[in-house]
């Protein structure tokens, strides 16, 4: 039943392996999926992985730097796995451990590791320990069912069952009812014994059946009797409010004519190029060559030093506690003090009980920095993975232990698997004679018009020509902001500098057309007119919105662009997981091909609004497995940034 069993270390030695009967096909290709797409990207909170039509399981140990990995079918349901993997390890390790404690690849390579009888024999006991458990079934004499019956499952009013002492007396009365009339007929004894019942619900205790009736007479009346209280009159309408008065200014004017620049067309001349350029005196030209400046977190060191400290004097404390209090039962102060310096000096072993305080507060710490909650849980439960086991090295503590693990985890997560170039991805399109094409996509109101006009400025700063396609057709005023960017960038970038030629240009074919079709002609256009660089910008749309996500795929999968980016805004907290994995999951639906184009790369905006709050960087990356590729930090043209991990993550781990 199993296709694949595999031993191998961190290293990439594979100590032991066995093939099931009757597969042929190597099992290097998933073993090497996994660990490129989970071990070293840090994603080892679940211990399952799918790849192609086998599912994994794993197990890592930390003590010697193992991994065991079972492989089948994953049609199959063996629910006897996860016990299986455990049992493996433990009789590998207590077999082999002398020979696993000598470190070196040289001395793994040269020992033969004989487990196969024993592999067999636990294999064996497993599937047979899974039939018995599935084949015996309870009888019904067994069953919890057979234990209830109707006199245990009857409730009076008020919750108590009829075996309560409120259930006894409910017996008493019916026996007295009886005894006080002589010889009653059947008719009237279930009156009485309704009637004594009722007495004891309503807490009558004591009073005959004819002073229960005449009570009862008197309540009745006496509710008929009671006037009914007067409605209270109609409260007034209320006065409709005067309407706002249009503010008339001094010095307004009364023609609209000079406001309105659609006849221009984004063609303008030099006296507004100059005019333009001049409105913003702050902004710096020829600052933007080469790759960008990496993002600034600020954070104080001296605070970080202090806090760790203060958690490491806590730790120490109780771990001192904790050893003194198992030293004093075994006796002897020598002991006390002994076991002190032992659990300090880092012969103790991590178990997933000692982590689990620390692994908390860093969880509640992650989510109040803006981690998706399902995120900091998966990150906290593989960092536990990858310590579990793990002897502690000299004078350290758990906490500072966990914190340096997840500090490492989360430089990992952000670091990309594969860099995005986008200069150099730009002059190969050139070599090729082909425009280099990026599409943007996101939600409303994220930032894209304008991050895409950063991306313009700083793409022109080195030298490259842009053509932005206006694909955005729904939303009103999107064609008019991205001419309004194109006229400033041109004024900036006069064309006189670049041999007559605008260094930007807008292809729009106004509103309610397909996006699909503009993109196709726009990148016709600038291959025609020897563009660089072609921006596609799109509409926003929430993920939920299943037309426009389909329109969405129909554009990326009919003009397969070079670059997809998606557009999120720093500020999203668990909002992030559901964006990214629906548009992901549109984009694969919607595909016409077996390899969809999913998102390349992430756009982070707003980054200058959040302060350290800077976990929805860890979210996207983490969800998507892509890099962050720009970072939007203002609003001016200058005001774009690639990120820096460290700095991302030590503004995360500060408190």
């Amino acid at each position: 039943m199993l296709d694949f069993f595999t031993i191998f270390s961190k290293g990439g030695i594979v100590l032991w392996c066995f093939q099931g009967a009757g597969v042929t096909e190597s099992f290097t290709g998933p073993v090497n999926a996994l660990i490129r797409s989970v071990i070293l990207q840090e994603r080892s909170g679940n211990n399952s992985y799918t790849h192609e039509a086998l599912s994994l399981k794993y197990k890592l140990d930390n003590e010697f730097e193992l991994i065991f990995v079972v492989g089948f079918q994953k049609i199959l349901t063996l629910t006897y796995v996860d016990k299986f993997i455990d049992d493996v390890q433990l009789h590998f390790r207590d077999r082999y451990k002398n020979e696993l404690e000598k470190k070196g690849a040289l001395k793994h390579l040269n020992f033969s590791y004989e487990f196969e009888d024993d592999f067999k024999m636990l294999l064996k006991e497993a599937e047979d320990s899974s039939k018995a458990r599935s084949a015996t079934m309870r009888t019904f004499e067994q069953s919890e069912k057979s234990q209830k019956t109707v006199k245990s499952m009857i409730e009076v009013k008020g919750g108590d069952k009829a075996k309560e002492p409120g259930g006894k007396k409910n017996k008493n009365t019916k026996k007295e009812a009886p005894a006080a009339e002589p010889q009653p007929a059947k008719v009237d004894q279930g009156k009485n014994a309704s009637s004594g019942q009722k007495m004891v619900e309503n807490g009558n205790q004591g009073l005959t059946a004819d002073e229960i009736i005449q009570k009862k007479r008197e309540e009745f009346f006496r509710k008929r009797t009671v006037v009914p209280a007067e409605k209270t009159s109609k409260s007034p309408k209320p006065q409709k409010p005067r309407k706002k008065q249009m503010r008339v200014w001094d010095m307004g004017g009364s023609s609209t004519k000079d406001l309105d620049h659609s006849y221009k067309n984004g063609n303008s001349n030099g006296d507004e190029q100059n005019m333009e350029a001049q409105i913003d005196p702050g902004m710096q030209l020829n600052s933007m060559k080469g790759d960008l400046l990496s993002v600034d977190c600020e954070s104080s060191e001296d605070e970080e030093m202090e806090e760790e400290e203060e958690e490491e004097e806590e730790e120490e404390r109780v771990v001192v506690s904790q050893t003194s209090k198992t030293s004093s039962k075994k006796g002897g102060g020598i002991g006390g003090m002994f076991g002190m310096l032992k659990g300090l000096v880092g012969s103790k072993s991590l178990t997933r009980a000692d982590m689990e305080s620390v692994l908390d507060k860093m969880r509640d710490h992650l989510i109040a920095k803006n981690v998706a909650a399902e995120i900091a849980s998966q990150l906290c439960d593989s960092v536990a993975k990858k310590l579990e086991g793990k002897v502690m090295g000299t004078f350290t503590t758990v906490a500072s232990t966990v914190k340096q693990a997840l500090q490492d985890s989360l430089v990992q997560i952000l670091q990309p698997k594969r860099r995005v170039d986008i200069l150099r991805d730009v002059m190969e399109a050139q070599n090729q004679r082909r425009p280099f094409v990026i599409t943007f996509c996101g939600v409303n109101g994220v930032g894209k018009s304008t991050n895409l006009a950063k991306i313009s400025f700083w793409l022109i700063e080195n030298g490259f020509s842009v053509l932005i396609a206006a694909c955005d057709t729904f939303r009103a005023g999107a064609v008019e902001q991205l001419r309004t960017h194109q006229r400033r960038l041109n004024s900036l970038h006069p064309p006189e500098q670049h041999g007559g030629r605008p260094v930007v240009q807008l292809y729009e074919k106004g509103y309610g057309k397909d996006a699909a079709g503009i993109a196709m002609e726009a990148i016709a256009y600038a291959r025609n007119q020897a563009f660089d660089v072609v921006l596609v910008d799109t509409a926003g749309r929430m993920q939920d919105n299943a037309p426009l996500m389909t329109a969405l795929a129909k554009l990326i999968a009919v003009n397969m662009p070079d670059l997809v980016l998606f557009v999120g805004e720093a500020l999203v907290g668990n909002e992030a997981v559901d964006q990214l994995v629906k548009f992901n999951q549109a984009l694969a639906d919607h595909s016409m091909s077996d390899k969809p184009r999913l998102i390349d790369g992430i756009v982070l905006t707003k980054f200058d609004t959040i302060d350290d709050k800077v976990g929805a960087a860890i979210s996207m990356t983490y969800i998507t497995g892509q890099p962050i590729v720009f970072v939007g930090t203002g609003q001016t043209y200058n005001d774009l940034r690639s990120l820096n991990a460290r700095a991302v993550v030590s503004a995360l781990m500060k408190a």
